[in-house]
């Protein structure tokens, strides 16, 4: 069966509001990381500062994941949630505990101590989770009829552990590339020093998860469609080239490359995994013509979809136009 052309419209919004939600709400994750590796309270205000006015329009974005895949793909709402009720529900309270911690230390002294760790670990849950849900999906999810028949704990695998200490160590990245980006002297500096040891991480971290596809979980990849698209070999290509660009021009005076790169790497990752999996949405049991809502439900979400879009759009452009530069630095 083929799917629609309302069903494809809205797959392809739900894969590019993922990318978007990666490249933006993952380098406020990854600040949220690096602040935790350190204790000086000049260097972290400057980090609170660089995100403040971003992070919560970037996690519009994870809303409109959900509200997608809820109005135009409930099946793979339904799995989804059936798979990684878990991990969810902890990201959720890592996401609760980054919000509470912008608002409160500043404004609880005595419990500074407590908002500092909540946004740190929050940010570290936040990443191992949607890291590990990847890896999870890579080795497909067992579904029935539309259902899934996996248990609570079917996610938990060598592979998706990796997959998750990957992403932790890839926002990080992105993190450090957009506190060189947008901050000045002592801060810039620190952050340009840390990323040569995160590329190396990552990279590490790619070689142990070929390894273990190779060894101990080889179900992991074993049922991808990428040796049928040989041409898809070049994103990872591109992907590792550009890591590799990032530990070269970490010492550069250029400030947007660290971020620019290391973008340019997700960008690569997830444009493999697109390949490999396409056309499912549920590794490896529903497709988007299998999960789609019917033609007239997507047609009257798509109403609403044609006005909400837009606006999010305009809004988070207007946001970076507004707070482009360095911190502090006013704009004409």
């Amino acid at each position: 069966m083929e799917a629609s052309s309302l069903a494809l419209f809205w797959a392809r919004v739900i894969a590019l509001s993922i990318l978007v939600y990666v490249l933006l709400d993952g380098f406020d994750l990854g600040v949220g990381i690096l602040f935790g590796t350190t204790r000086d309270e000049m260097k972290r205000g400057q980090m609170m500062s660089a995100i403040s006015p971003f992070w919560d329009g970037n996690e519009t974005w994870l809303v409109v994941i959900g509200a997608s895949l809820f109005a135009a793909f409930p099946p793979v709402y339904a799995v989804f949630l059936g798979a990684f009720y878990l991990p969810v529900l902890l990201m959720l309270i890592g996401l609760i505990f980054r919000g509470i911690a912008f608002e409160f230390r500043n404004h609880s002294r005595q419990l500074s101590w407590l908002w500092d760790h909540g946004f740190f670990y929050g940010s570290v849950l936040v990443a191992f989770v949607q890291g590990a849900a990847v890896g999870a999906m890579m080795r497909g999810i067992p579904t029935e009829n539309g259902q899934y028949t996996g248990g609570a704990f079917t996610w938990l695998h060598p592979f998706p552990i990796l997959t998750g200490i990957g992403l932790v160590l890839g926002y990080a990245l992105l993190g450090a590339g957009w506190l060189v980006l947008k901050s000045d002297g002592a801060v810039r500096d620190w952050a340009r020093e840390r990323v040569r040891p995160l590329v190396i991480g990552v990279l590490v971290v790619l070689g142990l998860a070929f390894v273990i596809t190779m060894t101990v979980d080889a179900g992991a990849i074993a049922q991808n469609n990428l040796d049928q698209r040989s041409w898809g070999i070049a994103f990872p290509a591109v992907g590792l080239l550009a890591l590799v660009g990032v530990h070269f021009f970490a010492r550069k005076d250029a400030d947007s490359l660290p971020y620019g790169l290391t973008a340019v790497f997700f960008i690569a990752a997830f444009l493999t995994l697109g390949v490999m999996m396409w056309p499912y949405m549920i590794p490896y049991g529903l497709t988007v013509a299998d999960a789609a809502a019917p033609e007239a439900s997507l047609r009257f979400f798509s109403y609403a979809g044609f006005v909400a879009l837009p606006i999010i759009t305009i809004y988070t452009i207007g946001v970076y136009w507004v707070f482009r530069g360095k911190i502090g630095q006013p704009q004409s």
